[in-house]
């Protein structure tokens, strides 16, 4: 038999209008910081509803703007002297993935002393356990990509040592998520894409682990599912309702059980030398000389089969159709012109990359489907790069 644990504590509300329910939802305090990055969440609308709905369930709230793409920990810093400040009991995040990843982060910091890279496990990470456990967590997500919404990862930057890193503790799993994929509609083509591509990967990275078992794989292969199906018309038409809530399904279903392997690692060593790369865009970026390193070995023939399958191809017999379907599926959602070099990646700098692997968090290096070396990660970056 297989052996595994599953634990699943946030509640989650699903389904298209489901932030307007939040006023009759048991909220985790009574004063909440919101946490928000740009301006869009004002632009359409939700930092309103979401205002009015506090308002309606007599919370206090104050707002904390500014958190980057790719968050830091001078945001999350910033944002937890925030919540001590004002004297907020809990934290709510308002937007996608590295909004959610940075209010985790605060939330964790607000009830600890020292800075959030005390508790990295990066190599200039301090490796301690929080004494306290995170104030309670609700997030709002406006994204259908990183499944933050249902776990306990964030993923954080360090400018000064050019780290991008997981940090994640049990406290961190929110309370209370919302995906109301009216709030997705918004969101542009090319984001669409990068994110819906994101939940592909978290999934094809937990079929590919070769430490994946049934429950996992469920899933996964829905995931994949959904987001070959439904993607392709989401970027085409971000007003398909049917195909956003069926994305938001998809996202969710992959944060559920996520097993992430080298490839989230590789990309996350990308994004830390360049801050500006979207991390989905990267994952792209890197996925057929990735996946295809292990086709052409025939390492994992029988899951990448099983991911075809899922993805419509009929009959498919080796990896190489998982490859074929997968390039497909990047050309279908607009993403097949992306280039390394022009994130501003050269092929010289990618000699630094495979010493980073070891430094840098993001997923498993040891649950690939055949053990990767420093040249074999030199050769898929060299493969992938154009």
């Amino acid at each position: 038999m297989y052996n595994f644990n599953f634990y699943m504590p946030t509640k989650v509300l699903f389904g298209p209008g489901k932030l307007s329910e939040l006023h009759s939802e048991q909220l985790p305090g009574k004063k909440a910081l919101i946490a928000i990055g740009g301006q869009s969440v004002k632009k359409y609308g939700y930092l309103e509803t979401l205002e009015k709905e506090l308002d309606t369930a007599g919370i206090e709230h104050v707002l904390f703007e500014g958190i980057r793409p790719n968050p830091t920990d001078i945001n999350v810093m910033d944002g937890a002297k925030a919540v001590r400040e004002n004297g907020c009991d809990f934290v709510i995040a308002l937007g996608g993935g590295s909004i959610m990843d940075c209010t985790k982060c605060i939330a964790l910091m607000a009830a600890n002393d020292g800075n959030i890279w005390d508790y990295s496990l990066s190599a200039s990470g301090g490796k301690k356990t929080p004494a306290h456990p995170a104030l309670p967590i609700v997030c709002i997500t406006t994204s259908a990509g990183t499944a933050s919404e249902v776990d306990i990862a964030s993923v954080i930057t360090n400018d000064e040592t050019q780290e991008k890193t997981g940090i994640f503790f049990p406290s961190m799993f929110p309370t209370l998520s919302v995906v109301d994929s009216n709030l997705m509609m918004s969101v542009p083509a090319k984001l669409t894409a990068y994110q819906g591509m994101d939940a592909f990967f978290h999934a094809s990275e937990t079929v590919v682990n070769i430490n994946h078992h049934p429950m996992a794989e469920m899933f996964a292969l829905k995931t994949i599912e959904y987001v070959a199906k439904y993607l392709p018309r989401a970027v085409k038409d971000g007003n398909d309702k049917e195909a956003r809530a069926y994305m938001a399904l998809a996202n969710t279903f992959a944060g559920y059980y996520m097993m992430c392997t080298s490839a989230h690692t590789m990309e996350h060593v990308m994004g830390s030398f360049h801050d500006n790369l979207i991390h989905g865009a990267g994952l792209i970026e890197i996925a057929h000389a990735y996946y295809d390193f292990f086709a052409e070995k025939k390492a994992s023939e029988e899951n990448m089969i099983k991911m075809a399958a899922a993805m419509g191809v009929a009959n498919p017999t080796s990896g190489k159709d998982f490859i074929a379907a997968l390039d497909k599926l990047i050309s279908e959602v607009g993403c097949s012109d992306l280039k390394m070099s022009d994130d501003g990646i050269t092929k010289e700098e990618l000699q630094l990359y495979p010493a980073k692997v070891h430094e840098v968090l993001g997923g498993d290096i040891t649950a690939d489907p055949l053990p990767l070396s420093d040249d074999d990660y030199l050769t898929i970056f060299e493969n992938a790069w154009r």
